[in-house]
C-alpha cells in the first residue's frame, strides 16, 4: 500500500492511497461468502454458491463494492498510521480508481489536528494566592457551619428578607384557576430568588393569615410563559435561629469537645484546601502560560462538534429543570445569546487544550496503569453514587474506557506542566509544588486529589 499526503489547510489533508489488488484478497474472500449467504440460486444451498456463478448471475461488481465496504475503512486506518496524521473528524472516503485484478486507488479528506510545536515549560512563571488562613477565612467556615445547625421559629410578625415562610400558592388566568399552577405548604426563604418574579416582593410585609396577589410571567407547565395572576397565601412565618458559638455548639457540630479544638480543625483544613488550590491554579496558569505562546489553528468540524456537545448539554439541563428556556436562563442571570457566546470560547479553548496535553503526552511518554485506571473508576464511581463495577461495565460496554484512559494521562501531562512551572504567590514567596504533595498525606495522594479538584472545577465552569 502506498499513501500519498496533500496538506489542504494546516487543519485538513488529503490522503490518496494506492492499494494492490492482492492486499483485499481477505476483504474479497469475505465478500464472496456474505454475498453468497444473501442470494439464492436453484441446485446450490445457501452458502454454498461458488464465486465464478455469483460473478455470472449478479457481476462481479456486486462483489468489488462489497469488498470495497469492507476494505477501505482498514485501509483508511493502515494509512493514518503510515503517515503519522491525527484525524479530528469522520473522512470524506471517494474510490477513485478500480483496475480490476491490479489496484484500487481511494482518497480520504479529513480534519486533522495541526502540527505546532510546544514551549519549553520548564521555569514557566506563575503566580498563586497565598495559603495563609485569615481569622475571617475561620469565622467563615463557622457562620456556614452554624447555618446547617440553624432552626426555625415562628414569629408574630410580617415576613421580612431571611425569614422562612410557609404558604399555598395558586395561579389564575383570566379569572380561570390553573390546576397545574397550584402547591400548598410550601416552605420558602424570602429573598433566596425565586424564578417566579415578584414572589419575593410579594412576601415581604406579609404576615401568616394574610393574602395577596401578583401579576407574574409563568415559568413552567402548559402555560409557560403567559401573564398570570399568582395568589399567594400565608400560613406561618419563622426566622432563622442560629445556634450559640460555645462548645456545646462544638459537640453538636463535629467530634470535637471544645470550640477552640473545632477552630483548630477548622483552620487546618482550610490551609489544606488552599494548598491543593495552589497546585491547581499553578496547573491551570502554566498551561495557560503554554497556550498563550502558540497559535493553534482549529479544525472547523472539531469547534463545531464541541460547541454542539455544550448546546446539546444546555438543552438536557433546561427539559430536566422543568423551567421555560426564559425562566431558566433569568435563573442563573444569563442569556442564551451569551451562553453561546462563552461555548464558542470554552469549545476553543478546551481543543488546544487537548491538542497541547497530548503533545506532552507523547514527549513525556506517559501512560495509564492498571492501577490508575481502577483509581479513577473508583472516584468517577463515588461522585456518580454508584457502584465501581457497575461504572466499569457501563465504560467497556460504551467504548469509553479509552476516553477515561485519555482524560488520565492528560491530567498527568498537566501535572508535569505545572511541576516544571517556578511558583511564587501574590506575596512574593516561593510555592514548592512537591513540599506541598509531600505535607498532605504523601505526594500521590495530592496529586489524584488536586486533579479530582481541577476537573470538577472545569465541570462547573462547562455546566
Amino acid at each position: 500500500m502506498k499513501t500519498a499526503v496533500e496538506e489542504l489547510s494546516p487543519t485538513r489533508v488529503k490522503l490518496t492511497v494506492e492499494v494492490p489488488f492482492d492486499e483485499l484478497r481477505p476483504s474479497m474472500d469475505a465478500a464472496y461468502k456474505k454475498v453468497a449467504q444473501q442470494v439464492r440460486v436453484p441446485g446450490f444451498r445457501p452458502g454454498k454458491v461458488p464465486a465464478r456463478i455469483i460473478e455470472q448471475r449478479f457481476g462481479r461488481a456486486v462483489v468489488l463494492e462489497e469488498t470495497l465496504n469492507d476494505a477501505v475503512p482498514k485501509l483508511y486506518g493502515q494509512a493514518v498510521d503510515e503517515v503519522d496524521v491525527f484525524p479530528v473528524s469522520q473522512p470524506d472516503i471517494e474510490v477513485t480508481k478500480i483496475d480490476d485484478g491490479e489496484q484500487i486507488e481511494f482518497t480520504a479528506e479529513v480534519d486533522i489536528r495541526p502540527n505546532f510545536e510546544v514551549p519549553d515549560y520548564e521555569g514557566v512563571e506563575v503566580t498563586v494566592d497565598p495559603a495563609e488562613v485569615s481569622d475571617d477565612d475561620v469565622n467563615d467556615q463557622l457562620d456556614a457551619l452554624r447555618q446547617r445547625f440553624a432552626t426555625l421559629t415562628g414569629v408574630e410578625r410580617p415576613a421580612a428578607n431571611g425569614d422562612f415562610v410557609v404558604m399555598d400558592l395558586r395561579a389564575e388566568i383570566d379569572g380561570k384557576n390553573i390546576e397545574e399552577q397550584q402547591a400548598s405548604e410550601v416552605s420558602y426563604e424570602v429573598g433566596a430568588g425565586s424564578v417566579l418574579q415578584g414572589l419575593d416582593s410579594a412576601l415581604e410585609g406579609m404576615s401568616a393569615g394574610e393574602e395577596k396577589s401578583f401579576k407574574t410571567e409563568l415559568v413552567g407547565g402548559d402555560n409557560a410563559g403567559e401573564e398570570a395572576d399568582v395568589i399567594i397565601n400565608v400560613k406561618s412565618v419563622k426566622e432563622k435561629v442560629l445556634p450559640e458559638l460555645d462548645d456545646e455548639f462544638a459537640q453538636l457540630a463535629s467530634e470535637f469537645d471544645t470550640l477552640e479544638e473545632l477552630k483548630a480543625s477548622i483552620r487546618e483544613q482550610a490551609r489544606r484546601n488552599k494548598l491543593i488550590d495552589q497546585v491547581v491554579q499553578a496547573r491551570d496558569k502554566a498551561l495557560d502560560a503554554l497556550l498563550d505562546k502558540i497559535d493553534i489553528p482549529l479544525p472547523d468540524s472539531a469547534l463545531k462538534a464541541e460547541v454542539d456537545a455544550r448546546k446539546h448539554n444546555l438543552d438536557h439541563q433546561v427539559a430536566e429543570s422543568g423551567l421555560s428556556r426564559e425562566a431558566f436562563f433569568r435563573l442563573y442571570q444569563t442569556t442564551e445569546e451569551e451562553r453561546f457566546t462563552e461555548f464558542e470560547s470554552s469549545a476553543a479553548k478546551a481543543l488546544k487544550v487537548g491538542f497541547v496535553l497530548d503533545k506532552v503526552v507523547k514527549a513525556e511518554e506517559l501512560g495509564v496503569s492498571e492501577q490508575e485506571l481502577t483509581n479513577f473508576v473508583v472516584r468517577r464511581a463515588m461522585e456518580m453514587g454508584v457502584q465501581p463495577n457497575e461504572l466499569a461495565k457501563h465504560l467497556a460496554d460504551n467504548d469509553q474506557l479509552t476516553l477515561a484512559m485519555v482524560e488520565i494521562v492528560r491530567d498527568k501531562a498537566k501535572s508535569v506542566i505545572g511541576d516544571a512551572a517556578k511558583v511564587v504567590d501574590t506575596e512574593g514567596n516561593e510555592v514548592d509544588l512537591k513540599g506541598i504533595y509531600s505535607e498532605i498525606n504523601g505526594s500521590e495522594a495530592n496529586e489524584e486529589e488536586a486533579a479530582e479538584d481541577d476537573r470538577a472545577d472545569g465541570e462547573k465552569a462547562d455546566a
